[in-house]
């Protein structure tokens, strides 16, 4: 068990260990359950959605579909070269 200690300003400090459990990085975000009896449950958030929303957001409007063969060929000249 771990024991955290209340600041004067109402916060309290996770351990290491404690995000390291949760999974939690620096900038994510943990949510916080209020549960009856004055417990909470603690999670770490998780973004959803599908794998497919991030295809998405790569595709542009009508923009030309590239043949694999030339989609290589950009990239073998790296991203500044010229068509």
């Amino acid at each position: 068990m771990t024991t955290l200690t209340v600041t004067a300003k109402g916060q309290v400090t996770l351990r290491k260990d404690v995000l390291k459990h949760l999974g939690v990085h620096p900038g994510e975000k943990i949510t916080i359950e209020k549960l009856p009896d004055g417990r909470i449950e603690m999670k770490a958030e998780r973004p959803a959605g599908k794998i497919s929303d991030v295809f998405n957001l790569l595709k542009r409007d009508q923009a030309p579909s590239l043949p694999i063969e030339e989609i290589k060929e950009i990239a073998k000249r790296g991203w500044a070269g010229e068509r």
